[in-house]
């Protein structure tokens, strides 16, 4: 029987009920406050994540002890209530999966489960709660937009561009932003317009003369490497006719476009150069130069959005300053046009030194590859097609699956078992691919698929490193075209890069695409080094896999949420995370800016601080 709207399966009858009895058990026992009995609706391996409903942190229990902990601490003051399910749940091979919506004291959320039966009882496998929005400060969207016009004959009538003047004229003069961001990228852009959106006062500031230089600064074959249903902006997504993968100079367009359309409080040419924090007012002090004069900025809270690749980690080499030619990270590479027939050796092997690499070539340039650590690859069809497909795509967004809906199918699954989810995928791209594998791997290229098979996805929550979205380049090492070699630099002559063992590369171009530092050490930077001690080593799981020490996080370390340094915020990420959890990082601001009580559960000790 074919399930249609006036005649549902026996399955989905089935699932339905299972899934409404669960969460009205679930809210039984939180409303009587019976600990016990919530935590015994869930299985004995079972994940709750929850971002900032409950926590008023990101935060991720496991088993029925930590969901027992974090009702101990949170259920009282959150007050749960109105479980409901919001559409049909679905029965996957015994997997009943559940959206509802519920409220707290303070605020709305969204959710998901996942039950899994146990002992003949539907159990809890994994639950995703998620604040959407607080109550009395929604934001001014659909039904609540605002009206624009004011109808009538008013004297002395002020206008809309008015009032946006006279707002950026007192803004960091006679009107201080309680929420400055350092940072102009899609980070500090996104959180901006979210703020704007939440009525919370707050600037971006950022050292570039235009939105969006960012991007237009870099090599000019950049493009991103991810596709359009994954890269949207707060409210604003692409237009339909976008390209699947973004130019950098379109991407550096539409960032400025977004500004100026979302109203983003925003400086240009302004850099931010020492900040000091008094206990005593609750405040930053925050030097800047703006347009080479300077201001002082009094913030109650601080964000650094200079992105988790931000900091250039340039090796210090013996014999740069001997070397004869241009020698350079990859985050300054100004493109392939002045090296046309030259001699260029990129140092490293992940995706800007592959993007570098080809567009060297295709300029006429002689290109060698500096592997120095094995690296995964995906061709990009590949991905889109296994690893992105059933959330970012348009077949996805055929079948329902927003672009919003697909990030929270994604923060559901819990990063501890996240693995398990990726693994399949890419052993199907292994089997699909094998003929490219084989040739890349015939040509000496060093190549893996991640500690434990689950490759690129969990290699950059890991690390944010150690991999390459194929777009091509690849074959130009897999045909020779771009020479590998294997090695670590020892030093620079004039005109060679000489490896270890004692190989030269003769070199006219010398790029180090070696990645980038920790975000913890621009706070170092502006602050001081033991604020950034203090504050600890941004990003990564603590899963014990390769660049990624331990112990286990279960969050991704210090990133959009509260850190152990007061009023000090870190934010960034890819498109996708800078979209999605800029939202509850700007609801955890607005809370504090409206006076509401937010006490952190679980705030994240600090294990790693370099």
């Amino acid at each position: 029987m074919t399930q249609t709207a006036e005649h549902p399966t026996e399955t989905a009858i089935d699932a339905q009920s299972r899934a409404d009895a669960w969460l009205a058990a679930f809210e039984t026992a939180l409303r009587n406050r019976d600990i016990p009995a919530a935590t015994a609706l869930f299985a004995t391996d079972s994940y709750w994540r929850d971002l900032v409903s409950f926590t008023w942190n990101l935060a991720t229990v496991e088993g029925r002890e930590g969901v027992g902990d974090l009702l101990a601490e949170t259920l009282e003051r959150t007050d749960p209530a109105s479980f409901a399910t919001s559409e049909p749940p679905t029965d996957d091979d015994g997997v009943v999966t559940a959206w509802f919506t519920f409220e707290t004291g303070v605020g709305r959320g969204q959710g998901l489960v996942r039950l899994t039966e146990e002992d003949g009882q539907d159990k809890a496998w994994t639950l995703l709660t998620a604040l959407r929005e607080l109550k009395g400060y929604e934001e001014p969207r659909g039904v609540r937009r605002p009206k624009g016009a004011e109808h009538g004959a008013t004297r002395d009538r002020t206008t809309w561009a008015e009032r946006r003047q006279e707002e950026a004229e007192s803004l960091g003069s006679t009107t201080q932003p309680y929420v400055l961001i350092i940072g102009g990228g899609q980070g500090g852009i996104a959180l901006g317009a979210r703020l704007r959106q939440l009525s919370v006062p707050a600037l971006v500031i950022d050292r570039h003369p235009r939105p969006g230089d960012q991007w237009r600064g870099r090599y000019k074959s950049l493009c991103l490497h991810d596709p359009v249903w994954y890269d949207h902006l707060p409210y604003l997504k692409f237009p339909d006719n976008w390209p699947v993968f973004a130019p950098k100079d379109k991407i550096a367009d539409w960032l400025e476009s977004y500004v100026k359309v979302m109203e983003v409080p925003y400086w240009s040419n302004t850099e931010a150069k020492k900040a000091t924090w008094s206990a005593e007012r609750e405040e930053w002090t925050v030097e800047v130069e703006r347009d080479g004069q300077p201001v002082t900025l009094r913030p109650s809270q601080l964000v650094f959005a200079t992105g988790m690749s931000g900091k250039p980690r340039m090796p210090q080499i013996e014999g740069m300053d001997v070397f004869e030619g241009d020698v350079h990270h990859s985050s300054a590479h100004p493109g392939p046009d002045a090296y046309a027939g030259k001699r260029a050796v990129v140092i490293g092997s992940n995706n800007s030194a592959f993007d570098i690499c080809g567009a060297l070539w295709e300029n006429g340039a002689d290109v060698t590859m500096v592997q120095r650590s094995s690296t995964h690859i995906v061709k990009s069809e590949s991905l889109m097609e296994y690893g992105l497909g059933d959330l970012y795509s348009e077949r996805a967004v055929e079948a329902g699956v927003t672009t919003e809906k697909a990030d929270l199918i994604f923060a559901s699954l819990p990063y501890r078992i996240m693995h398990q989810f990726q693994i399949p995928a890419y052993e199907k791209m292994a089997e699909v691919d094998k003929d490219f594998y084989d040739r890349l791997e015939s040509a000496g290229f060093w190549h893996d698929w991640g500690d434990d098979g689950s490759g690129l996805f969990m290699k950059y929550l890991r690390r944010g490193s150690g991999y390459y979205i194929d777009v091509g380049s690849a074959d130009l090492v897999a045909n020779g075209d771009v020479k590998l070699v294997h090695g670590q630099i020892d030093h620079l002559s004039k005109d060679a890069v000489v490896l270890e063992d004692g190989t030269e590369l003769p070199a006219d171009l010398v790029v180090f695409a070696t990645g980038y530092n920790s975000m913890n050490g621009w706070v170092a930077d502006l602050i001081d080094q033991q604020t950034a001690d203090q504050l600890g080593k941004c990003w990564g799981l603590g899963s014990d896999t390769t660049k990624d020490p331990g112990p286990w996080e279960g969050e991704q370390r210090n990133m959009w949420k509260p850190t152990n340094v007061p009023n000090l915020w870190m934010h960034g990420g890819n498109l996708h995370q800078s979209r999605h959890y800029s939202l509850y990082l700007a609801l955890q601001l607005k809370a504090r800016y409206e006076g509401l009580e937010t006490p952190v559960f679980a705030l994240q000790p600090v294990h790693h601080t370099a």
